[in-house]
């Protein structure tokens, strides 16, 4: 790089060189840190004089410099070229404009120069590696270092942090020591002098130093003698094939001056887009045949690879590309006949159409060329013998200096450019010619063909790095991603800064799939590289983000919904930027379990993407969602002082009354037009149930029971319906109504710190709905009671939940779930005590069971606070192995087989009952379950996260996916345990 002044053309403006000593004048300063985008640190006085933003990001005159600042800046995405997908590339002018900031110039010349100064070591290469790097939005480019898309070196100035324990600090140092020493021999090397500055501290421009090598001095020559230099640079011939463009022969000087004068204008450039086709297709089969003879013969001949993985090394490499030969020289020799027995072609697509339909061997090799690639780059580091030979087969003529790679990715981009070709042939196509129905044919069937080796390759990659990824991963207790899923996929991945422990900071790379988001710290074992697991992966289902800056690495219970900026949230989700001009992003995991951590993005549009490619997935994944939200009750109509807290429906679903806490309103939701109406002025309605049969309302209110007429809902009249109220009982924590023994009954609950009073009341019959009243009820009329005492009895522990079965009822209390029958009111518990499988349950202490649902089969789902599991009939454990832990802590269920729907104020939990998989998580603030009933309605309450208004839905399962489910069960509440004898030989009889 010490002559690059001499061997490298100066086509360039002439203004280059005062703006060079304008804005680029440089004294070495302090590293920048990666989120930087400029340096603060101040130039020497004797070189600059211009303002403090004309100062170089880094020096730019060292290469390795400008390599890694140009690797940390340069934004890396999938490009489509010649209907070819390309991962992680960048395009030549993108790559001019980083340099240019970079080096601080508005000289794209000189940023070009620059540019192939990095493109010369093979810092990057264009896609099909024919050319250097040109300042234009159509080239693309890949960074050289791709083994694997989860090496760091593909990702932005990653740093290598030290354990979280810190028991390894100084192994992890020495590491991380050997890690930046690799990293830095894999940048470019060198001095580009044009943009060196003179070493001597009082040399300036209008006063040079003594030195005749001084780079002033030089710059002035060359402003001398190159005054007139054309402002543009030239570019360099492309490599793309063996025979040399310059030795090319158009086809007008292949066929006598009397033949090509004796065709129109249109035909001739006809005739010149078929020739291309043909003289191309010819170079690729000699490609092939290079492959073949230089490369595959002497590997499997000579002694170079070890003889029992020889063969499969070849294999692996070159797969199937002697297919594609077989196919493409038949092609190649139809071709090359037609054009020697006639001077002027008349048609080539009825050749192509007979032959492209066989081209299914470039799916193949497409979906295969990605791992090929791994083995030739993993052999060639590891195998000296390999290695040379490597160097002496590409320093050939017949390689033209081509790099085995530059051979490798030819099939697939030929097949990208056979449409291109064509294309101008049938440009210059006489409309009633055959070609004009031919080609567009071909042209179809090879893009088809693309699409397919686009979709294979796609899927090939995301196999290959997902297995690496699992290879390399380093955890703490059993962590399971399922990376090697046939249907798993990793959709995007990056480095993302976590705060510094002790001054720099630290880089996580980070890893978004499909159902899940992975943080590792990398780490170097026996010169491996490989991931530990930072944090606890997140399932997309409970990962939110917020563009704050939360509390790092504190576990947070509950966490409430952040807003994406995505969504303009406000408030409590505005932007808030660090002292490092670094861009935070929150990731909050839902749960018992849950946690916040803020990570740190170098740029703003680097968050961004991070937001969009989460929220692209999680929308995705909603797709296939298994209940739809419907709302009720809009969430403008309750303010945050009068909260919904309670609901049920009312005249065949044509109503709904719901309890907030102010009182009780009735509203018809049949109507386009929903309007609520407060019907009763009570305070802290937390129960509403009606018996349509009885035409009673029963309200609990401030821990008071009371019943009214029903036909309070309809009179409007809230002062006459107040009057209408009879309390039934006070301090009550809350009471359920069901059917046990055939009869109607109303269970009241009083918990105590000690016991638990239960009182079973029993509805009159003269209030039952269309009943022939007998003599008794003549008698019964005047009086005002409307219910009466069944059974009262006491629990000695406090009861969480009430089951009405067939005979019995079955309480949730702290000793787990226990049968009473209500004729002896003896108590038994529902496990039965021989079973030693429960003893996992009976070892947890303020463990509350809430539900019961029977399930297919027979078994029983018993739904604790902390899991859930089956049992037969009998009290014993069934379905060993499906244990439901819950990921959050609810405080009550729905059932709506074959889900389970477990409702915590953060979240609701949806799962598969048979199989216990997490089927959909539904976020929100201050989650309330409402109502649910046998018939699938189920109605939940939560708050607006920024005005915490109330809002009411209806969780429903959509047409297509309730027609695919057939309800086989019900809640056990409408189902029946008859009691069990002292011997447990039943639990559980006459259930129907």
């Amino acid at each position: 790089m010490e002559n690059l002044r001499n061997k490298t053309p100066l086509n360039y403006h002439s203004s280059y060189h005062s703006e060079r000593f304008r804005s680029l004048s440089y004294s070495e300063p302090s590293p920048p840190s990666a989120g930087s985008d400029a340096s603060s640190a101040p130039s020497s006085p004797s070189s600059y004089t211009g303002k403090q933003q004309h100062v170089p990001i880094v020096y730019p005159a060292l290469l390795s410099k400008v390599a890694d600042a140009f690797r940390s800046r340069i934004i890396l995405s999938n490009r489509m070229r010649d209907n070819l997908e390309y991962k992680d590339c960048f395009d030549g002018r993108d790559a001019v404009d980083k340099i240019a900031y970079i080096i601080k110039t508005t000289d794209r010349n000189l940023a070009l120069l620059l540019g192939r100064a990095l493109d010369a070591q093979k810092f990057f290469h264009d896609v099909t590696y024919e050319h250097r790097l040109r300042d234009s939005s159509s080239e693309l480019y890949q960074f050289r270092k791709m083994l694997s898309i989860l090496s760091s070196d593909n990702f932005d100035h990653v740093e290598y942090g030290k354990e979280d324990n810190g028991e390894d600090d100084a192994e992890d140092d020495t590491k991380d020591d050997t890690k930046d020493d690799a990293e830095e021999n894999d940048l470019p090397n060198g001095v580009f002098t044009l943009l060196t500055d003179c070493y001597s501290p009082t040399c300036t421009r209008d006063n040079l130093c003594y030195s005749i090598f001084c780079p002033r001095r030089l710059e002035q020559s060359v402003l001398r003698k190159n005054s007139k230099i054309s402002p543009t640079l030239k570019r360099t011939s492309s490599r793309s094939s063996l025979s040399d463009k310059k030795d090319r022969k158009l086809w007008i000087h292949t066929v006598l001056p009397e033949i090509a004068n004796s065709v129109s204008e249109t035909e001739k450039k006809r005739q010149e887009a078929i020739n291309e086709v043909i003289y191309t297709e010819n170079d690729f089969v000699h490609d092939l045949e290079y492959l073949r003879d230089c490369w595959m013969k002497p590997l499997q001949e000579e002694n170079i690879i070890p003889e029992l993985r020889r063969e499969e090394f070849v294999d692996t490499v070159f797969y199937n590309i002697l297919d594609i030969y077989k196919i493409n020289s038949k092609l190649n020799d139809a071709l090359q006949k037609r054009q020697n027995a006639y001077a002027i072609v008349e048609q080539i697509g009825d050749i192509f159409l007979e032959h492209v339909p066989k081209f299914d061997p470039f799916i193949k090799y497409g979906a295969h060329q990605l791992l090929g690639k791994y083995e030739f780059e993993k052999e060639k580091s590891s195998n000296p013998d390999f290695a040379k030979f490597v160097e002496r087969i590409e320093r050939l003529p017949e390689s033209r200096k081509l790099e085995l790679n530059g051979y490798l990715t030819k099939p697939t981009t030929r097949l990208g450019r056979y449409p291109l070709l064509l294309d101008v042939v049938l440009k210059h196509t006489p409309n009633d010619h055959p070609d004009k129905i031919n080609i567009p044919k071909v042209i179809n069937i090879i893009k088809e063909f693309l699409t397919n080796v686009n979709i294979e390759s796609g899927k090939s990659e995301n196999r290959f790095n997902l297995q690496q990824l699992n290879d390399q991963l380093i955890s703490k207790g059993n962590v399971d991603l399922k990376l090697t899923e046939e249907e798993r996929q990793l959709v995007y991945r990056g480095p993302l800064k976590k705060p510094a422990r002790a001054g720099e900071p630290s880089d996580l790379l980070v890893f978004l799939f499909d159902h899940a988001l992975l943080m590792v710290k990398t780490k170097i074992v026996n010169k491996v590289e490989h991931y530990k697991i930072y944090r606890k992966p997140i399932p997309l289902e409970l990962l939110t983000i917020s563009t704050t800056e939360g509390p790092s690495d504190t576990l947070r219970s509950n966490p409430k919904r952040p807003q994406s900026i995505l969504h303009g949230g406000k408030g409590q989700a505005s932007r808030r930027e660090n002292n490092n001009n670094q861009h935070a992003l929150t990731l909050c995991c839902l749960g018992k379990k849950g946690f916040a951590v803020t990570l740190y993005a170098t740029t703003i549009i680097g968050r961004k993407k991070w937001i969009e490619q989460i929220e692209k997935q999680k929308e995705l994944n909603e797709k296939g969602k298994v209940f739809e939200k419907t709302t009720l009750i809009e969430k403008r109509y309750f303010r945050e002082t009068n909260k919904i807290i309670s609901a049920v429906f009312y005249d065949d679903y044509q109503k709904l009354v719901f309890g907030t806490d102010s009182g009780v309103y009735v509203m018809n939701i049949s109507q386009n037009e929903k309007h609520a109406t407060k019907i009763l002025k009570l305070e802290k309605v937390s129960q509403i149930e009606i018996l349509e049969d009885y035409k009673l309302l029963f309200i609990l209110a401030d821990k008071s029971l009371y019943s009214y007429p029903i036909d309070v809902l309809d009179s409007g009249d809230t002062n006459s319906a107040s009057k209408r109220s009879k309390k039934i009982s006070s301090h009550a924590s809350f009471f359920k109504s069901g059917t046990c023994r055939g009869k109607t009954l109303i269970t009241v609950v009083k918990n105590s710190t000690l016991q638990s009073t239960i009182k079973t009341l029993e509805p009159l019959e003269q209030n039952v709905k269309h009943k022939i009243k007998g003599p008794a009820f003549k008698l019964l009329r005047g009086s005002s009671d409307v219910l009466k005492t069944y059974k009262e009895f006491c629990i000695p522990a406090e009861l969480t939940s009430i089951h009405y079965l067939k005979k019995n009822l079955c309480v949730g209390c702290t000793k787990g779930f226990e049968v009473v029958d209500l004729e002896s009111l003896k108590t038994q518990g529902l496990l039965h005590p021989e079973d030693t499988s429960h003893e996992f349950i009976l070892k947890k202490e303020n463990v509350k069971p809430i539900a019961i649902y029977r399930v297919c089969g027979g078994d029983f789902l018993l739904c604790y606070d902390e899991f859930a599991f089956f049992v037969n009939k009998e009290g014993w454990r069934s379905r060993p192995d499906n244990l439901i832990t819950w990921e959050g802590s609810p405080t009550s269920f729905a059932f709506h087989y074959p889900y389970v729907l477990a409702f915590e104020p953060s979240f609701i939990e949806i799962r598969h009952v048979e199989t216990g998989h997490l089927e959909q998580i539904i976020a929100g603030q201050n989650i309330r379950y409402l109502y649910s009933d046998s018939r699938g309605n189920i109605l939940v309450a939560t708050n607006d996260p920024t005005t915490d208004n109330s809002e009411v839905f209806s969780l429903n399962i959509p047409n297509g996916r309730r027609n695919s489910l057939i309800s086989e069960a019900t809640s056990i509440a409408t189902l029946a345990f008859e009691g069990r004898s002292s011997t447990f030989d039943s639990i559980v009889d006459n259930l129907l």
